[in-house]
């Protein structure tokens, strides 16, 4: 009786000796806790594939920030995607071998760190917008743009393939029995992922806004002071500007909602206790990191009226139609 019960507590019976033990927890607990991240993992997905839909179908939406939220969106998406992989490991057993999960820790760095490089991109974007608004049109261009998301997207792919080499070239060396999937990095690797994924981003974003509000708060004293006074050329102006003041508000808080959900992985880092977490204790902090990726289009849809006129004619199926591309959603 007692054989028995504990066969049914390792991951994979009929290996006795190598096998990990599942985590025994209540059924309700379980089923509870699958519900939860499914649907959020679902949510996660289907919300960042509708700004996905809009910002590449409408041409309205084809401007240089827009560019930066859909590259965002696509980490966004595929965060939502690796969410079902993490759901698998919620009793502490890996059912799917090795190799796999290899792949969805490689993709998984990959994906945070095109998402923390993304936002270090926005926020030049915004400084540039709001600091030096006059040379904005000429320095920030789509083209010039999408150069910068698919070099953040390739050295992304490059930095991680480094960092991770060890498990690339021997998937599962670091597993001390079937049906662990741990994430490790080395000491080395661990430092230099903190510098350059963690530390020297979140510097230049904090740096770069902080410089963002003091000027965009100086416009508004300014404005405000001499509305009275205003020339019909800035009169013409203060549309735009109050626009980017906008547009650099709700992309502030889309920073600081990412810096929330990230911070407590890297903390753990920073400790440095040990650079080896296994899927029960990092459990919170990876799913806080991943839940990020579902608040950015609740976000979108809370402060941007063309996010829900897309979705309302992405929804209604409206953009079938020919030529809907040129919907006017703005």
């Amino acid at each position: 009786m007692m054989e028995t019960l504990e066969r049914t507590e390792l991951c994979f019976p009929q290996l006795l000796n190598t096998s990990c033990r599942k985590q025994v927890r209540p059924h309700f607990e379980v089923m509870l806790t699958y519900i939860l991240l499914s649907s959020i993992s679902f949510i996660t997905a289907a919300l960042n594939l509708l700004v996905i839909i809009s910002i590449s179908h409408f041409r309205q939406l084809h401007t240089p920030t827009n560019f930066l939220l859909l590259s965002l969106a696509v980490s966004d998406f595929f965060v939502g995607l690796l969410m079902l992989f993490q759901i698998m490991l919620i009793d502490g057993c890996w059912l799917l071998g090795d190799l796999i999960c290899t792949v969805y820790q490689y993709i998984a760095y990959i994906v945070i760190s095109a998402s923390v490089g993304t936002m270090v991109i926005i926020s030049v974007d915004r400084y540039v917008a709001i600091c030096h608004p006059l040379h904005y049109p000429t320095k920030v261009t789509r083209k010039r743009v999408q150069v910068c998301v698919c070099l953040c997207w390739i050295c992304s792919i490059i930095f991680q393939s480094v960092i991770l080499k060890d498990i690339l070239e021997q998937p599962g060396r670091y597993h001390s029995c079937f049906g662990e999937c741990i994430f490790f990095i080395n000491y080395i690797a661990g430092i230099a992922d903190l510098i350059f994924t963690f530390i020297v981003p979140i510097t230049v974003i904090v740096v770069l806004y902080m410089r963002v509000f003091v000027v965009a708060v100086s416009q508004a004293r300014a404005i405000r002071s001499h509305v009275e006074s205003v020339t019909l050329q800035h009169l013409t102006r203060t549309p735009a500007i109050k626009s980017e003041m906008k547009a650099a508000r709700t992309l502030g808080i889309v920073v600081v909602v990412f810096l929330i959900c990230l911070c407590p992985y890297y903390c753990v880092a920073l400790t440095g206790q040990d650079n080896l977490l296994n899927a029960s204790s990092a459990a919170f902090v990876i799913c806080l990191t991943y839940f990020n990726s579902c608040l950015n289009p609740v976000i979108y849809a809370l402060f941007y009226p063309w996010f829900r006129k897309s979705i309302k004619l992405i929804v209604t199926l409206k953009i079938l139609q020919a030529d809907s591309c040129n919907a006017q959603v703005l």
